[in-house]
């Protein structure tokens, strides 16, 4: 290693460091995109990607789930150990991502995980079966695509939802990303309710929103939390996780504007405010 692939679309670039850490990248010099332990799945190394995990508090024991947004497939794989009965989709829109993810970062399709080369909005407004988690992890070389950001394609997310069922989102509160309010106020208006969840020493942000409502309360969240740890025998103290980010957005933000469909740019870009 290096290796690298290019379907037209950009090089997809896997790296190994001395310790055995393999790295997926848009580019030279690009962020990290997913980091893996190949061969050991519950090993999340991003901090983003444990705090994704707090959806379980949420919904404890999703029977479908699916994930937009591959990477190395470090967050599929982490399900798929700890939720060995549960069926999880994955869509990625470049295949030179699935080629590598399973070459060099150890993901596998079996019977309940199945990776599909696809457009993200396209496979949730299509025909399918409902999910009682949603995970959207769909980060381009150097930003979020605006299709999957707008009112229209989480009103569409929602409506792929089971009762109860809960969207993940994976977004930036950076200067690299100057729509951090504006994706959380779209979110606030999509949903029946929203959560944040800073991630330490990162500018990620993970927005947890609910398709219908809920009365639970901090405490109980992280009870939840707590249950889910024993019972799936997580590798890290998700209660705590719960108990130390969780911030319910209890009134509609009043900074950023609601994205549309219809003020997308060329390239499906979002418009400067």
């Amino acid at each position: 290693m290096p290796d690298e692939r290019d379907d037209g679309s950009g090089p997809v670039i896997v790296t190994e460091d001395a310790e055995g850490r393999r790295s997926l990248r848009f580019g030279d010099g690009g962020a990290r995109q997913s980091v893996v332990w190949p061969g050991e799945p519950l090993r999340l190394e991003l901090p983003y990607t444990r705090m994704v995990m707090v959806a379980l508090a949420f919904v404890p024991r999703p029977e479908n789930i699916l994930a937009i947004g591959l990477g190395g497939g470090a967050i599929p794989m982490f399900l798929r150990a700890v939720l060995p009965d549960t069926h999880i989709d994955v869509v990625e829109l470049d295949a030179a991502v699935v080629d590598a993810a399973k070459d060099y970062c150890g993901f596998q399709e079996d019977a309940l995980l199945r990776a599909h080369v696809a457009d993200g909005r396209a496979f949730i407004e299509a025909e399918g079966p409902p999910y009682d988690l949603i995970i959207l992890d769909a980060y381009g070389a150097d930003q979020i695509p605006g299709h999957l950001a707008t009112r229209e394609f989480l009103g569409a997310v929602r409506a792929r939802l089971t009762r109860g069922g809960a969207v993940v989102g994976n977004v930036w509160e950076s200067a690299a990303n100057p729509h951090f309010d504006a994706m959380v106020r779209t979110y606030q208006v999509s949903f029946h309710g929203l959560s944040v969840f800073e991630v330490p020493t990162s500018t990620n942000r993970i927005l947890v929103g609910l398709e219908g409502p809920s009365r639970l309360t901090r405490e109980a969240l992280v009870d939840r939390a707590r249950r889910v740890e024993r019972e799936l025998r997580l590798p890290f103290r998700l209660s705590s996780l719960v108990a130390q980010r969780y911030r319910p957005l209890t009134r509609r933000l009043g900074r950023g504007r609601v994205l549309t469909d219809a003020e997308l740019g060329p390239g499906g870009l979002i418009p400067e405010e």
